[in-house]
């Protein structure tokens, strides 16, 4: 039941998983028992029963009886108390849940206990190897490869994070539970610590109660990388590397990566207010901070493993000249702490300031009282803030007390009568006279301040011996050490960035980029290697030079999207302000005249003292932020809904502007380089137009030569699936991205630039998701070539990487799968008249999909009635708005719930409906053989047809049939009943031209996890329509709202999916 079924393993154990599923269940029981009683249990146990009993009717093709039955348990239900439906929802929901667990987790065991593992790396170098590709050619493919795999915040996370946490845990303890050396009483402890955690999570609340903002996304994506892909990349790349050696006889170098990190958590924009350029400048930098911090402990634990002596003369070197600088900082200190002491009464006398000759302003208040208004005469010090919180305690820990800041860098703000606003950020700096906390941030001050004067803190010196009570110099743990100390300021420097601190340190004082950290752990490397020590060498440090390599100094660089008519709004903005015209008006052609000319000049655009509203403002602010942090922390500059050359132009001249002006500033150039700029094409009419708009942008000699000269020549085009498949339907969507991959790849080739193709796929099949390996395999020939990214989102990021050996195998699976697309493209159509086929059967698709949706009068209200759209909005899984635009049409409406609301309902529109009638069209002119022959021998047309397959095996007509039966009226049931009869069509001619008998009969793995599913799915779907017929008539009742969500959690649960 899950997208992902193909990327794991085709089959799985279901002996040992009916067994986990049966303790599970049982324990739950138990639980539920205590909690609710024997009456609530024989309900829930009737329930289950009744619907078990309709589905095996049902699959038997005894429908009458199934019907019987459903109808019984549907009127049972009905009869239930609010209380009684909101905790067998949640009974069930946790049920779905806990069987999640167990699929997941004896998928990892299949895929660990393979000896020959399907699309690992072993096994596909071998193929390639045994295909007559010589090593030499392989080898050099591989370490050229370049795939970056983003992750998002696209709102279809439906677990709260509590309980993502919790259901790790339950699957360790599985992990746990099938050691064979467990002895009994080992295992009753097992036991009760399942019974723990479930008794835990039927008392936790499983609903979100306020939005998340858009730092809690990106918080969540940082704890994926610490829970799981800091773990899963060096094992990863120890088994590419081993593999690699096995078959071509060289290792992977140690600093090559073949897969990257970006993230869009703190970035994405688009539609979404509430990422703001403050947003984004506090994201990147918590990134950097929990990338010093998890190095920090990285290379705390190699000082303690790497205690040997012997080292290279180039390693002994660096390490005395360490010693002596710190020994000659102590020495200085120590003197200077002796000359602070003996005169501190008279430098005290000599520079404290005069006694005031009056009272100041507002004395008279009470210190408890807010007085943020009064005015001053006196300077005031600004101490650190409360806003930010590390991670971790213990690193805020760690960080006082090795950091020693310098009291030269200092800075003390004088107020006037400014009303104590501070210029940097528009808020009030203002702390309140008299009160405790000013005299704790005091005695910090002075803490600072002493550290300052004697270098490392007298509690760190306690903590580690000083050289001279060493047993001999330990070379590598005396760079290591200056390595942690280094990382200590950084940490420190980072979080007096993010409380808008002073932050005046020495360049050398910290790390900045990846290279620099790289340079002492390569030469700890080298050394001991020529020390004859290398097989430590290639144990935990290897593992940290790798680590670096990959996640560098950010984890993820992020990548910022913005849609392009807001660009458009800012230079007209600019060009009114200059007297120029409205920019918004201007012809195509007048606009990249303007641009190309602005682009080509040496002096900003953009005058300081324009006045502009505030939606472009954050456009200009974004910009500038992007200047200050540069391609070091950032990634791409995606550019939504884009549809022309001028979409691109206009980005890079804002971006050139903002970079002319911050390094003003600054004096000097602003860090890294420009960042890429990404147009992403993305409904049915951009798409057309595509392979045009590169052809134009490269056409023009200035960005070409930019392209060239700043990034490698390779221009990066993305292209979307989900506003494509709600523009069109999936089967047309599916079809033009093709031609567009097509079309952008040979206007490259044509003016001499590689082309990256960046997919924004989400997790439904209905917005471009299914198996990895063989959506890549599908892709035009030529358009992965060596390079890929794309997008991983929502409760797909849990789902492949939330733990690290399910993280080893998709990384494993990535870079395979783009290894075969490059060394042995997939074939293109065999013969003319398959393409001509095929825009046909997405001309009568496409047709019949926007007839329907966007057409037919009644198909809004129907859309209303038959799903719960209307409520997803109360689930608080996201920080953006559902809708781009204040609209209550599908056009404005987001792909997501428009998928979501659908999956809820078991119908799954989106991603079939038009295809039964494209494909029917087809065979009725007589060209069954030819599509077959497209099936057999195109993996373009396979793939789309299987994933069409695979969608119609999840929707379930009888379940659908009841939501209109009971919510929708009934001049509209009419439509319902059309659109199953649609479904039916879709269904009869996929099996014809597959040869299929049954639907998912090539994945019979999946068909019966869906059926094991039913008896627990099928109610809660029965208990979601009874909830919205109570609600529609009770809209104030929050009880039942909370009911309905929770019906919501659990359908998404047993569908493995949302939007």
């Amino acid at each position: 039941m899950t997208d992902i079924t193909d990327d794991i393993a085709e089959e799985i154990s279901f002996q040992g998983f009916e067994d986990d599923c049966r303790l599970l269940g049982n324990l739950l029981n138990d639980v539920l028992q205590r909690e609710l009683g024997p009456d609530f249990m024989e309900k829930l146990e009737r329930t289950r029963v009744l619907a078990q009993s309709a589905c095996n009717m049902r699959m038997a093709g005894i429908e009458d009886t199934a019907e019987l039955l459903e109808k019984q348990l549907a009127a049972e239900l009905s009869k239930m108390t609010l209380e009684e439906a909101l905790s067998l929802a949640r009974a069930f929901s946790h049920y779905l849940n806990l069987t999640g667990i167990a699929e997941t987790h004896h998928r990892v065991t299949k895929a660990r206990g393979s000896a020959n593992l399907s699309k690992s790396c072993d096994d596909v170098l071998n193929q390639l190897v045994q295909g007559g590709i010589s090593p030499a050619d392989l080898y050099d493919t591989v370490c050229k490869q370049e795939v970056e795999i983003v992750l998002t915040a696209h709102p279809t996370q439906i677990n709260r994070r509590t309980l993502q946490y919790k259901h790790i845990k339950i699957a360790h303890l599985l992990e746990y539970n099938d050691r064979p050396d467990l002895g009994h009483e080992d295992r009753e402890m097992l036991i009760e610590d399942l019974v723990r955690e479930l008794a835990s999570i039927w008392q936790t609340d499983e609903l979100r109660r306020h939005k998340p903002t858009p730092v809690d996304e990106a918080r969540a994506g940082l704890n994926i990388v610490e829970q799981s892909l800091w773990r899963a990349v060096p094992h990863y790349l120890r088994r590419l590397s081993n593999a690699l050696k096995k078959h071509t006889g060289k290792p992977l170098p140690l600093t090559c990566t073949p897969i990257k990190f970006g993230s869009w958590m703190g970035g994405d924009r688009d539609g979404n207010p509430n990422v703001t350029a403050k947003v984004t400048r506090d994201v990147s930098l918590l990134s950097r901070w929990m990338a010093v911090d998890l190095y920090l402990r990285e290379v705390d634990n190699l000082r303690f493993e790497l205690s040997m002596n012997q080292c290279s003369a180039e390693l002994s070197r660096l390490a005395r000249e360490i010693l002596e600088k710190e020994k000659t900082l102590d020495d200085w200190h120590e003197t200077r702490s002796q000359q602070s002491s003996l005169g501190q009464f008279k430098n005290y006398s000599n520079h404290a300031p005069p006694l005031p000759t009056q009272l100041p302003a507002g004395a008279d208040i009470p210190s408890c009282a807010e007085h943020n208004d009064m005015e001053t005469h006196y300077p005031r010090l600004d101490v650190p803030g409360t806003e930010f919180m590390p991670m971790n305690r213990q690193g805020r820990q760690d960080s006082l007390k090795e950091f020693s800041l310098d009291t030269s860098k200092l800075s003390i703000k004088t107020h006037g009568n400014d009303n104590g606003n501070n210029s940097g950020n528009g808020q009030s700096a203002v702390t309140p006279r008299g009160t405790s906390s000013s005299s704790s941030q005091l005695l910090l001050q002075r803490r600072q301040f002493a550290e300052s004067q004697i270098g490392r803190t007298s509690f760190q010196k306690l903590l580690e011996p000083s050289s001279s009570q060493m047993p001999g110099i330990a070379p590598y743990r005396v760079v290591l050490g200056d390595v942690k100390e280094k990382l200590s300021k950084s940490r420190r420097r980072l979080e007096l960035l993010l409380e808008d601190l002073p932050c005046e340190y020495d360049s050398w004082d910290y790390y900045e980029t990846s290279e620099q950290l790289l340079e002492p752990l390569l030469l700890c490397y080298d050394s001991l290697q020529c020390s004859g020590s290398g097989i430590l060498g290639d144990g935990r440090l290897a593992d940290l030079i790798r680590r670096v390599a990959t996640f560098g100094m950010v984890l993820m660089k992020l990548d910022l999207r913005q849609e392009s008519g807001r660009h458009s709004e800012t230079l007209d903005a600019i060009t009114k302000y200059l007297d120029m015209g409205a920019y918004s008006e201007w012809d195509e052609d007048k606009k990249l005249e303007f641009l190309t000319r602005e682009l080509k000049g040496k002096r900003p655009l953009v005058p300081p003292t324009i006045e502009v509203t505030l939606d472009v403002k954050e456009v200009l602010d974004t910009f500038r932020v992007a200047a200050e942090l540069g391609s070091d922390s950032l990634g791409a500059y995606v550019i939504s809904m884009a549809s022309n050359a001028s979409d691109v132009l206009a980005v890079e001249l804002l971006q050139k502007d903002a970079r002319l002006a911050v390094a003003g500033e600054l004096g000097r150039p602003c860090p890294g380089g420009t960042l890429r700029v990404v147009p992403l094409f993305e409904t049915v009419k951009d798409l057309r137009q595509a392979g045009s708009v590169i052809r134009k942008l490269l056409s023009i000699d200035w960005y070409h030569d930019h392209i060239v000269k700043n990034h490698n020549g390779h221009q990066e085009v993305m292209v979307g699936y989900s506003d494509s498949g709600k523009d069109a339907g999936r089967f047309t969507a599916a079809w033009e991205l093709y031609k567009a991959q097509e079309d952008v790849t040979t206007a490259c080739n044509e003016y001499g630039i590689k082309i990256t193709l960046f997919h924004g796929r989400g997790g439904s099949i209905g917005r471009g998701g299914g198996p990895t390996h063989l959506a890549i395999q599908s892709q035009p020939p030529g358009s992965v070539m060596g390079t890929l990214r794309s997008t991983e989102q929502g409760e797909m990021v849990q789902a492949k990487f939330g733990l690290p050996q399910m993280a080893v195998r998709q990384l494993e699976i990535y870079t395979t799968a783009v290894l075969l697309a490059t060394i042995r493209p997939p074939q293109s159509p065999k013969e003319e008249k398959w393409r001509k086929l095929m825009d046909e059967i997405s001309q009568i698709s496409s047709t019949t999909y926007r007839t329907t949706v966007y057409e037919n009068l009644e198909f809004l209200a129907y859309f209303h009635e038959a799903t719960p759209q209307a409520e997803l909005g109360c689930l608080n899984i996201g920080s953006r708005p559902t809708r781009r635009k204040v609209s209550t049409g599908i056009g404005h409406l987001r792909a997501i719930p428009w998928i979501f609301a659908w999956t809820q309902t078991r119908l799954i529109l989106p991603a079939w409906l038009g295809v039964g009638a494209g494909l029917k069209g087809i065979c009725e002119k007589g060209h069954t053989e030819d599509l077959r022959a497209m099936y057999k021998d195109w993996p373009f047309f396979q793939s789309t047809i299987d994933l069409i397959e695979m969608v119609l095996g999840k929707a379930d007509i009888p379940i659908a049939k009841h939501y209109d039966e009971v919510l929708v009226s009934e001049s509209r049931q009419e439509l319902g009943a059309e659109l199953r009869r649609e479904l039916l069509t879709a269904e009869k001619f996929v099996l014809l031209i597959t040869g299929h008998e049954k639907l998912s009969e090539n994945n019979r793995s999946l068909r019966k996890l869906i059926e094991s599913r039913l008896p627990y799915l099928n109610p809660i779907n029965m208990l979601q329509v009874e909830i919205l017929k109570r609600l529609r008539r009770d809209d104030d009742n929050n009880k039942l709202r909370d009911a309905l969500l929770i019906t919501i959690n659990g359908i998404a649960a047993g569908m493995r999916n949302t939007g």
